[in-house]
């Protein structure tokens, strides 16, 4: 049985009401996100977590961007509440209701496609893409950016492609791509990208990769780093 509750050093996220649990996903894309260049270019910095479940990602924004303004959406009334009590501003909304101008979207979306639904109906939201296909979460997202303004996605690795060549159609742009290793023997699992509004394909592009385990077993000194601010 899994706890309530996962402790960070700077805040605890109750997850007891949300079908999805804090997980590793979540906690990469709140930790690599970059928004230094945020911090230094933005008198005031709005940022939306598109299905925000418990609110993890935002609370970790809201930790390393302080003087941003934060908010959250999702169409699960339970997580919304969750979020709350997590210290988020959220909201229930999907993301083709939403209205709004943010510096910077972030989303760990649904990614299971054509696959087997699973029987707990917030579970299924929260896992599959028929709410929020990738072409959706692309186009709205492009809809609420402001000039110059990202988004930040962690995604399986087979979706890269796709995803990318979606993005290309909205002038969304990858700058920097993350591709996320459990071992190094082993293929990549996941994919942390960065994307800009931009009228040109003439971006400065970044890419790397990180493996979360050591030889043996635990977590690697880069994912550590990486994590240093949250994990206990």
């Amino acid at each position: 049985m899994s706890t309530p509750n996962f402790r960070f050093k700077q805040f605890t996220i109750w997850h007891d009401k949300c079908a999805m649990k804090v997980g590793t996903d979540g906690v990469l894309l709140g930790a690599w996100c970059p928004v230094d260049f945020h911090i230094s270019s933005f008198s005031h910095f709005h940022i939306l977590d598109v299905g925000t479940g418990s609110g993890l990602i935002a609370r970790m924004l809201m930790q390393r961007c302080p003087e941003a303004e934060v908010e959250g959406i999702d169409i699960d009334e339970k997580a919304v509440e969750q979020a709350k009590e997590n210290g988020v501003k959220a909201f229930v909304s999907s993301l083709q209701d939403w209205h709004g101008s943010y510096d910077l979207i972030v989303s760990n979306p649904p990614y299971f496609q054509n696959s087997l639904k699973n029987p707990d109906k917030g579970r299924e939201m929260a896992r599959h893409t028929d709410t929020l296909s990738y072409e959706e979460l692309v186009k709205h997202s492009a809809r609420l950016l402001t000039m110059h303004g990202q988004l930040a996605v962690i995604l399986p690795a087979e979706a890269e492609t796709e995803i990318r060549e979606i993005a290309a159609r909205y002038s969304l742009y990858y700058t920097h791509i993350t591709r996320v290793y459990s071992k190094e023997t082993k293929p990549a699992r996941r994919v942390l990208l960065l994307f800009e509004m931009s009228r040109s394909r003439d971006l400065e592009m970044t890419t790397d990769t990180l493996v979360l385990e050591d030889e043996k077993g635990g977590r690697s000194a880069a994912y550590s780093e990486l994590c240093k601010e949250f994990y206990l």
